[in-house]
């Protein structure tokens, strides 16, 4: 009896310390201190740097927008800029059911610029509540704090979208995970691009290439794995992988110039390509291309001198893989 009432004792002790570990995550999480006051001015300069990155590096306008996934690499509709919208569910593999945000004037009006700062840089909105990783604020909260200002700067130029988006739905346990992902930003000063490798490694994690060109496990990007590819998207009628994109000469881009590697992107740019119309039972790449294409030629050279240094992975991708 004894034995009984001391494992009764023990059960309850552990279940006392998960339940305040508990409400210590809900509760006291995510703590990224306070949004900055800050008043970010409009230049020329900014606007200009910020319409770039938004759209051609850090693309949040291809997430914050609605795509067309009739046409091939579901190209942004125009009259959606930022929007909002596109939903990541579990169908795609996430651990809940995620909404992209409006971010026009008509859902950021009454934020200040500190807050939007402090959303995009932390992960943490200006209710104190954690973002979904699926936003790269961890990837933003080390850039240069001129370029995040500057993206800032455009987004509140953009055209007020009249759309309300809902909530995320978080499934267990990330609804109690999730606070415990943002974290302080430790920014870092953009290098100079004579430097291309270090310039390269800049622009490569603006645009968040690792985070689709690597393995996951339960949303977990496998280490070791950095840009070799194998990232699955689930769509209705089968599943398409990330391609690997280090210098391998055997499954890799090891055999492509720099020239190759630019023209992947450029070709997109041309007045006469035309992106293929797809039908609903076709599979779809979720890559960019049209996006990404507008990257100035000095940052794809920068982006190959980067993935040069970077340790080639023999890994073979079955790239498109029908049910």
């Amino acid at each position: 009896m004894k034995i009984l009432k001391y494992l009764g004792i023990i059960v309850g002790v552990v279940i006392l310390l998960v339940l305040c570990l508990a409400a210590y995550v809900k509760i006291a999480l995510p703590n990224t201190g306070k949004a900055p006051e800050m008043t970010i001015e409009r230049t020329p300069e900014r606007l200009a740097r910020g319409e770039y990155l938004a759209n051609h590096v850090t693309i949040c306008m291809d997430c914050h927008s609605t795509r067309d996934w009739s046409k091939y690499s579901g190209p942004m509709l125009q009259d959606s800029a930022g929007g909002g919208g596109e939903v990541f569910d579990q169908k795609f593999g996430f651990p809940g059911k995620w909404y992209a945000k409006n971010i026009t004037p008509y859902a950021l009006g009454d934020w200040t610029d500190g807050e939007i700062f402090h959303a995009v840089t932390t992960g943490v909105n200006k209710k104190g509540k954690a973002l979904f990783p699926v936003m790269g604020y961890h990837r933003f909260g080390t850039m240069d704090e001129e370029d995040v200002k500057s993206i800032i700067a455009y987004i509140r130029t953009l055209e007020p979208v009249k759309r309300d988006i809902p909530e995320g739905e978080p499934d267990f346990p990330m609804n109690f995970i999730i606070n415990t992902i943002p974290r302080k930003a430790a920014f870092q000063k953009i290098p100079p691009q004579t430097d291309l490798v270090a310039y390269g490694k800049y622009i490569i994690n603006a645009a968040g290439c690792v985070e689709c060109h690597s393995k996951r496990e339960k949303g977990e990007l496998v280490p070791g794995t950095e840009f070799g590819g194998g990232m699955e998207f689930k769509q209705p009628n089968g599943i398409i992988r990330s391609v690997n994109i280090t210098m391998d000469k055997e499954t890799g881009i090891g055999n492509w110039t720099k020239e190759m590697f630019i023209q992947r992107f450029k070709a997109y740019t041309d007045s006469s390509f035309v992106l293929p119309s797809l039908a609903p039972t076709d599979l779809n790449t979720p890559m960019p291309w049209t996006m990404y294409a507008g990257m100035k030629q000095n940052d794809l050279e920068a982006i190959y001198a980067y993935l040069q240094t970077v340790t080639p992975l023999n890994h073979k991708v079955e790239k498109f893989q029908k049910n």
